[in-house]
């Protein structure tokens, strides 16, 4: 017989699946709704209750640590419990009105999270900017940076006529390890550097204020879900209840570093820890993780928040606690402060009685929670009197916010495959274009997942239609593709001068909860391609508008389908951005963030392993570009241009020396390497600069990757990226980039023991197909 938690469990299961499509649903529905609201919540309204003031916690004149200190003193106990969770509950005898901690801001503010609504008469949309991992695609840091700094403007703007909160739960930073992983395409992709740089690039977007004032924040970032989360629902094993076996090397070397970056080149206002346990720990309840990592090793100045639910998932779903008031203690004393969720508001006081937890603990968690609403200025009174007062409906999809969202999906778009005489098409030469495939009058879909409402919509048939006559054929009903619909797509292929096939997939295929088995595209995709491609008199485009990659070997192979274009999911402006870079009016420079693997891979490879590095006596091949050896479809940096650029080294250093101390083992033994933390490492770098010639008749931007391929010892990588900038030139100029490598960041490595070392020997620098060799030695 069932216990009354197993009891329980079954039930709140069955709510949050029935709760979690009514919320969504109810989110979409509310971008039709009336007026919501007018004016934004916040305390400390002297103005309107002059005995308010007298509070030192309204008193803006003193430190933060000061007025929460007395806020947190006034509360009851009951009044500090209700304050643990996202619906905060406030304390109206004091001023403080109820708060909702949850609102989402992934690439747009969203309608995701109960924090956010939209609404016709005030604010019907927000600007929807591509996926991440197209944004990333771009490796511009500068763009990750603007395009947070309009999110968070378009945020303060709906905050202040109440339809938004100040506290945003993103960016994803998780690493994309797995290419069938459903969220991967919220992430900025496989290489910890590359993502390291865009979470704390959106953070500072996000966060940073225009007046220079660090103490403050213009909104809250979060960066997400920590750690080694990358793993929803494959064959049957569950996010809620997957336990994650990472090695320490691979921990520090690939899963830890963005967020670390996150905390200390961002800093982020909050860490959200995951669902899943590491090394049979929940990570919302590992004191190491929370409270000796994030605000131990890295001072997080924040809150910590759990996933939505996560409390409940370590009692009911993975069953670590026996008790739901040793589930309260697990986390609050594991230096958790917020909980997405009701478990703390429900369990909290029975644990303190139980004397389970301190109310101390209590108090340090809701001041860190309050701590980040003082820095928001959500205690200083009325909002629209403050910095960001002036922000309102006006300032929300501006002409220029709907611009980068094109400019951004420009910069992103991935040519991957271009015959001689393919791409750019010329209208003046191409009289009628062939349109076909699921995703060609793709709106909704080119969103993503933690979408919010768009501006408005450009799907691929109105951005191609605009140039050129153009005939559509969905070719199949759906991105399933059951059954395609070959001979009308036929007809209309062989009639025209060249043809779109637009293919991939969308939410119904890769997205939160929902793991890819296979990555051929679905259904009958490849045979319509094929079908299609055989028949066609000109050009045959191929644009895969998907999250991950996809063995599409069959269309790389096959000289018919003469370019090929990755557009990831590319927001609201992704029709009008990929016709120009089809017509030319965009030279394309985005890059690969992620690999692309044969379906064999997935195949001998279970989504359960989470080890990096490969194993030839098991004949585990090892994962993303740093440590796969086998073969690709497309590798991670893979992008071309309309034209050709050609690189030469101008500066760069052939050998490395590092001083030691007297009396450094190294000294009188033979060393492989040494520590990057030493004092002789610091502040040891060199310059690689490089000159780069546009050798094409078009202007063209230039993704510059600076790899290095480190001595083989402690199981390094083969390669790994140092570095990146972009470079724009006009046709036949050149230009130079200027590289600076830091030798502990740089080029060091993370041992079998999670310790950051510099190796010693031959390290092989490349740009491209030139390399250079460099000597470490001490």
């Amino acid at each position: 017989m069932a216990s009354q938690y197993e009891t329980e469990h079954s039930v709140f299961l069955c709510f949050r699946i029935v709760f979690s499509c009514f919320f969504i649903y109810h989110s979409f529905l509310s971008t039709t709704n009336l007026v919501l609201a007018q004016t934004p919540v916040y305390a400390c309204d002297v103005a309107n209750n002059p005995g308010l003031a007298n509070f030192t916690f309204c008193n803006t004149s003193l430190d933060v640590k000061k007025r929460v200190h007395d806020l947190v003193k006034r509360l009851t106990l009951q009044e500090k419990i209700a304050n643990l969770v996202n619906g905060a509950a406030g304390a109206s005898r004091l001023g403080v009105p109820k708060y909702q901690w949850w609102s989402e801001a992934l690439h747009g503010v969203s309608y995701v999270g109960p924090g956010v609504h939209f609404s016709n008469s005030l604010v019907p949309g927000a600007t929807s900017f591509p996926q991440v991992l197209l944004t990333a695609a771009s490796f511009n840091e500068s763009l990750f940076e603007i395009i947070g700094k309009v999110v968070s403007t378009e945020a303060r703007a709906m905050y202040n006529v109440g339809l938004a909160g100040l506290t945003y739960w993103s960016p994803n930073i998780n690493i994309f390890r797995d290419p069938r992983w459903g969220r991967g395409h919220e992430t900025p992709g496989e290489d910890p550097l590359l993502t390291s740089k865009y979470g704390a690039s959106y953070v500072r977007g996000l966060q940073q204020r225009d007046d220079g004032d660090k103490d403050r924040l213009k909104v809250a970032a979060c960066c997400k879900h920590y750690t080694a989360y990358d793993l929803d629902n494959w064959k049957g094993i569950q996010r809620y209840t997957f336990n994650a076996l990472v090695t320490q090397q691979d921990l520090d070397d690939t899963f830890q570093p963005p967020f670390k970056s996150c905390v200390l080149d961002g800093n982020v206002a909050s860490v959200m820890c995951s669902y899943n346990q590491v090394n049979g720990k929940p990570t919302c309840g590992d004191p190491d993780l929370l409270a000796g990592i994030i605000r131990g090793k890295w001072n997080l100045n924040g809150y910590i928040v759990t996933d939505c639910d996560s409390l409940d998932v370590i009692f009911y779903n993975q069953h670590y606690t026996k008790t739901a008031e040793e589930t309260v203690a697990l986390s609050l004393n594991a230096g958790l402060d917020l909980n997405c969720g009701t478990f703390l508001a429900k369990n909290t006081e029975s644990a303190v009685n139980k004397g389970l937890v301190n109310e101390s603990v209590i108090d340090r968690a809701l001041s860190n929670n309050f701590a980040t609403l003082m820095r928001l200025g959500f205690f200083d009174g009325d909002p629209r009197k403050q910095l960001y007062g002036n922000l309102g409906p006006k300032d929300v999809c501006t002409p220029e916010n709907q611009e980068l969202a094109r400019e951004a999906a420009r910069q992103g778009i991935v040519l991957l495959k271009n015959s001689v005489g393919s791409l750019p098409l010329s209208p003046p030469a191409i009289k009628s274009l062939a349109v076909i495939g699921p995703n060609a009058q793709a709106t909704y879909t080119m969103l993503a997942n933690y979408e919010g409402s768009p501006c408005k919509y450009v799907s691929p048939m109105q951005g191609l239609s605009a140039s050129v006559s153009t005939v559509f054929q969905a070719g199949c009903s759906n991105v399933a593709c059951g059954t395609a619909q070959v001979d009308d797509a036929k007809k209309t292929a062989a009639a025209a001068d060249a043809v779109v096939l637009v293919m991939g997939s969308d939410q119904s295929i890769e997205t939160e909860s929902r793991d890819r088995v296979d990555i051929t595209l679905p259904g009958q995709q490849s045979l319509l391609i094929s079908e299609v491609a055989n028949v066609s008199k000109g050009p045959v485009i191929l644009v895969i508008m998907s999250g991950g990659g996809w063995d599409v070997q069959f269309a790389k192979d096959n000289p018919k389908i003469t370019s090929i274009l990755w557009v990831g999911f590319p927001g609201e402006a992704g029709g009008a951005a990929l016709a120009d870079v089809i017509f030319g009016l965009h030279n394309p420079s985005g890059r690969l963030p992620m690999t692309w693997y044969p379906q064999s891979y997935v195949e001998k490879v279970s989504m359960t392993d989470m080890n990096m590095r490969p194993n030839p006596a098991t004949g585990y091949p090892g994962r993303t570009y740093r440590f796969y050896k086998g073969e690709t479809v497309f590798s991670f940096g893979d992008g071309l241009s309309y034209s050709t650029f050609q690189h030469s080294l101008v500066q760069a250093p052939k050998v490395v020396s590092i001083p030691l101390e007297e009396g450094h083992v190294c000294r009188s033994a033979k060393c492989k390497s040494i520590d990057a933390v030493e004092q002789s490492c610091n502040n040891l770098g060199f310059n690689v600069h490089l000159r780069v010639k546009n050798m094409g008749n078009k202007s063209g931007t230039h993704t510059v990757l600076l790899f290095s391929s480190p001595p083989s010892v402690h199981n390094a990588p083969q390669k790994h990226l140092l570095d990146f900038q972009k470079l724009h030139l006009t046709a036949q100029t050149e230009g130079l980039v200027k590289f600076n490598v830091d030798v502990c960041k740089h080029l060091s490595i993370v041992d079998e023991l999670g310790n950051r070392k510099v190796a010693l020997g031959k390290h092989v620098l490349h740009v491209g197909n030139l390399k250079h060799s460099l000597t470490v030695r001490i």
